[in-house]
């Protein structure tokens, strides 16, 4: 088995500069108006790579006091795919600049939400190499 060439690239602290913590209270005022109404956080990972893609997931974390219900949830990925608070192009393109001359991006997909647990749901990003 080989390992993945960009496991070292993404690791939990790239993933969070990424996607900074304040990106759900910022999507939650321009939906809402008040991101105190937010029902989760998001938080990017990394989930290795192949020859032809790279995963990463969206993760939903259900903030304390607030349901993270599934009726919501599912729904997001269409709504993330077009949001320029979420902005999946800019950060498909950070991304790419992360890889520099180890490869280069090209299109991307947000999957259908999957439920982890009560609290914790996950959107996959998968983003094609060139």
């Amino acid at each position: 088995m080989t390992d993945d060439p960009y496991k070292e690239l993404f690791s939990e602290r790239t993933c969070a500069q990424l996607m900074p913590a304040s990106t759900a209270n910022e999507f939650f005022e321009a939906l809402f108006g008040d991101p105190e109404e937010g029902s989760f956080d998001l938080r990017l990972a990394y989930h290795g790579s192949n020859s032809r893609e790279m995963h990463f997931e969206i993760l939903l974390e259900e903030r304390p006091g607030h349901c993270l219900a599934c009726n919501l949830t599912y729904g997001l990925p269409q709504v993330f795919s077009r949001h320029p608070v979420v902005n999946i192009n800019g950060l498909v393109e950070k991304i790419g600049a992360i890889l520099g001359d180890r490869g280069s991006v090209g299109k991307w997909r947000l999957g259908a939400t999957s439920e982890r647990s009560q609290s914790l749901h996950a959107i996959p990003l998968v983003i094609g190499l060139k």
